[in-house]
This record gives C-alpha cells, sequence and structure tokens, in this order.
C-alpha cells in the first residue's frame, strides 16, 4: 500500500471514531463561553470540510505552507484548505481582529508567540484539544521553548519552527577592509572593533559601506533584553515575568553598547538602504544581527552574496541568543463546527509534525521546533543554520503580555538618545516604566 494510501486509509478511520465518539468541540476561553454557538454535528466522512489556514505573506513561509498543504490534501482527500497569505505584516493583527469575533475568517491561524496573551484575552483562540496535543508530548517532543505556548496551564498553539539569533556577515565587504572573513567578530568588543573597520564613506562623509546598523525596529531589540542585558551581568526580567530589571547598571552597560554604533563608532544608520535588513540583504552592510528565517530572503533576493553565519558575540564569557516562533492557534470559528474543528485539529497535527518541520528548514530556514528533526547532526554541521541550532541550547524566549508594545517600548526610547538627544539612562527608565505598566496592567487581571 503506498504511502498517500495508508494516509486516506488512517484518516477515514480517524474521522469514523470521531463519529462514533460524537465527541463536543473543545470550549472556548473562559470569557467568551456564554456567546459561544453550540457545534454543530461533524458532516458525513465523504463529504469535503473545507478549512481556512491564515498567515502574513512573506514568501518562503507561503511557499513551505503551499508545500504541506499540498501533502495534507493528498493524504486527506475529505478535506480542503484555503490558504490565504495575501495579507502584508502591518495589516495582519487587524484583519484577524476583524474576522474571527465575527465568526468568519480562518480556522487555523499563524501568530507570533508574543501576541499570544492578547488573542486569548481577545477570545480569538480556544485551548488545543489535550487528547490530540497531550502536554506530556509537547514537553518531550518539542524545543523547550515552546513552553511558551502553555498559558496558565493551558496549551493554545504548537509552532511547526523555531528560531534564533545570530550574526550574519557580509564576506566580501570584510575583505574589502582588510578584515578575515573566515574570522567573524566572535566577541562584542571584537564587533565594535570589525563593525569601525568596514565602515566606509564617501569624499562627502556619507555612508557608502555600514559595519553594523543598531536597530531596534528589527530583532536588536530582542538582542538587548536577553542577549546583552545578560552579558553585560544582569537579568531582563525576574523569574515570573513580573517586574521590569533591565534598567540596572548592568542594562544601562548594555544599552550604551548598543547605542553606541550610532553615538560613538557612527557605523550605520537605519534610513539608508531602505531599513538595515533590506540593507544587510542588498550588500551594504558588514555585520548584522538577525534570525534564521532571513536565510530564505537573501536566497530569494540575492543569492549570489557571499556571506557567512556565526553565532552571538559573547561577552565576559558568556552566550545567550533570543529564541522565537511563529506558532498556530486553533480559532473560535473552528471550535463552532465539529467537522471543521476535527479538520483543524487534523490539519494542525500535521503541520507540526518532524516532517513538516524538516521541510519548513529547507525552505524557510527556521529550525524544527520537533526535536527529532531539529538534532539532526547534518543540521548541526550546516554552514549557515548550525550557528543557530547551536544557540539553541542557551537560548530565551521572553515572555510577552503584549510583544507589540513593549517592543515599541525599546524602540521610541531608542529614538530618543539617537534623535532628541535624551541621556541615555533616561531614555531607559521611560522604556522600563511604559513596559512595566504592560505588565502590571495584564497581571492585575489575573
Amino acid at each position: 500500500m503506498t504511502r498517500s494510501k495508508l494516509y486516506v486509509l488512517i484518516g477515514t478511520l480517524l474521522v469514523a471514531a470521531m463519529l462514533l465518539a460524537a465527541c463536543p468541540a473543545p470550549a472556548a476561553p473562559a470569557q467568551e463561553a456564554a456567546s459561544e454557538p453550540a457545534a454543530e454535528e461533524a458532516a458525513p466522512v465523504d463529504e469535503v470540510v473545507e478549512i481556512e489556514y491564515w498567515q502574513y505573506n512573506f514568501a518562503a513561509r507561503v511557499d513551505a505552507m503551499d508545500q504541506l498543504i499540498a501533502q495534507f490534501e493528498e493524504a486527506n482527500p475529505n478535506i480542503k484548505v484555503v490558504h490565504n497569505a495575501d495579507i502584508p505584516y502591518a495589516e495582519f493583527r487587524d484583519k484577524i481582529a476583524a474576522s474571527v469575533p465575527a465568526g468568519v475568517g480562518p480556522d487555523v491561524a499563524t501568530l507570533f508567540y508574543g501576541w499570544q496573551s492578547v488573542w486569548i484575552d481577545s477570545g480569538y483562540l480556544v485551548p488545543l484539544p489535550e487528547d490530540a496535543f497531550p502536554p506530556a508530548m509537547v514537553s518531550e517532543k518539542f524545543s523547550p521553548m515552546v513552553q511558551a505556548s502553555f498559558v496558565e496551564g493551558t496549551l493554545y498553539t504548537l509552532p511547526t519552527a523555531v528560531r534564533a539569533l545570530a550574526l550574519f556577515y557580509n564576506k566580501d565587504l570584510m575583505a574589502d577592509a582588510g578584515l578575515d572573513p573566515e574570522n567573524p567578530p566572535s566577541t562584542l568588543d571584537e564587533l565594535a572593533d570589525q563593525a569601525a573597520a568596514c565602515t566606509q564613506r564617501d569624499d562627502d562623509g556619507a555612508l557608502v559601506v555600514e559595519g553594523f546598523v543598531a536597530d531596534p525596529s528589527g530583532q536588536d531589540h530582542h538582542w538587548f533584553r536577553e542577549v546583552l542585558v545578560r552579558q553585560f551581568g544582569g537579568v531582563p526580567y525576574s523569574d515570573d515575568y513580573s517586574t521590569v530589571q533591565y534598567n540596572d547598571e548592568a542594562g544601562l552597560q548594555a544599552w550604551n553598547y548598543l547605542l553606541a554604533f550610532h553615538t560613538d563608532l557612527a557605523t550605520g544608520d537605519r534610513d539608508l538602504f531602505d531599513g538595515s535588513t533590506n540593507a544587510f540583504v542588498g550588500g551594504h552592510v558588514c555585520f548584522h544581527v538577525d534570525g534564521s528565517f532571513r536565510l530564505g530572503t537573501i536566497a530569494n533576493n540575492n543569492p549570489d552574496m557571499n556571506f557567512g553565519v556565526t553565532e552571538l558575540p559573547s561577552h565576559n564569557g558568556i552566550k545567550s541568543t533570543f529564541g522565537s516562533y511563529w506558532t498556530h492557534g486553533l480559532t473560535k470559528k473552528a471550535a463552532a463546527d465539529q467537522a471543521r474543528f476535527d479538520a483543524a485539529v487534523k490539519f494542525l497535527q500535521f503541520i507540526t509534525s518532524a516532517d513538516a518541520g524538516a521541510l519548513w528548514v529547507d525552505i524557510v530556514g527556521e529550525l524544527p521546533a520537533q526535536l527529532e528533526a531539529g538534532s539532526n547532526p547534518e543540521l548541526l554541521a550546516d554552514e549557515k543554520l548550525g550557528a543557530f541550532a547551536a544557540g539553541l541550547e542557551y537560548s530565551h524566549a521572553t515572555f510577552f503580555a503584549d510583544e507589540s508594545q513593549q517592543r515599541q517600548a525599546i524602540i521610541d526610547s531608542f529614538d530618543m538618545v539617537v534623535l532628541t538627544d535624551e541621556d541615555p539612562a533616561t531614555a531607559l527608565q521611560i522604556a522600563a516604566d511604559t513596559d512595566q505598566e504592560v505588565l502590571d496592567d495584564f497581571w492585575s487581571s489575573r
């Protein structure tokens, strides 16, 4: 029997078993339970059930999910998955906010893990059924950072892949500056020195090659909190994430290190070359902190770029990196219809399997969330992905009460210093106070 026929048989038996068991739909979040419609009965096995999957528009992710959907539909001919990936990132959350409460839109939606608390409180997501996603299985088979998908002990989402930060470097620009492209910076001091050496200006003083562009609107707000603060001897938050702690002396040293690329070393300008990320992808920047997902962008937009990836520079002998992930959740639209919910559960199981993670890493560049696929020796030895994989064992995934507001607090305070010459310590305190207000508001309702 072929694999596809076996999948069809298994799928048919599973659906039949669920019909016999007459399983009810899972409960929606408590704040929405009273208004939720009763789940309808499951459709007959021979009827095609249509579900919608939504993610924001990111070319490599769209390609990967299209392939996974094709595989899933071949194995499950009674399920049709509508893939909506036409929504720009900047509009994605607004589209979700407009559709899900109205009972339309996605049955399975992707989201950044840092948005979970807001989406749960807004009633967009329902808990994942424990029979399909046992907590013990998640703890055993998935990367430790996926524990962030449990919110107050309940599992709401599960990812296909996870990611960490590393240091990208342009080998050609390093060689042009007289640096050894086979020996990229391994410490923070080396990064500062090599970034300064790599920076080039024309006769009018305009930047031609940027050594390093500090940019908290990209990944540098994570680099500051979970990496630099720890490397200078601090801890960004209390263990229960109720108190901001990056505004202490260690945090100020980390803050000043990040700012120095603008204020003292003048190695980059965020307004050039359409932002720091595009500047690196376009070949205008020597060093850039980014996630493994950027590999897909480079492959698509600058495939001939001669670059390398290494672990984030250490400091005081301390290695650290930020771990994060985009994850998938089931919506209250799915929970309102038993047949659609069963199909959505099956689809979520498929796209979070080890095989799905292996496909995802090849196309997107993110690391498989399942340990089975993520511990592949070939992955660890990969000249590009190996640095990210190596960092997973010492990565930290921040708990966010509201990732957008907490990120914006760092961006705004950074701009205070760079654009208005605010005192760095004052700006950092303002960021911490704003962040603390977000945390206080979140925890006060618990």
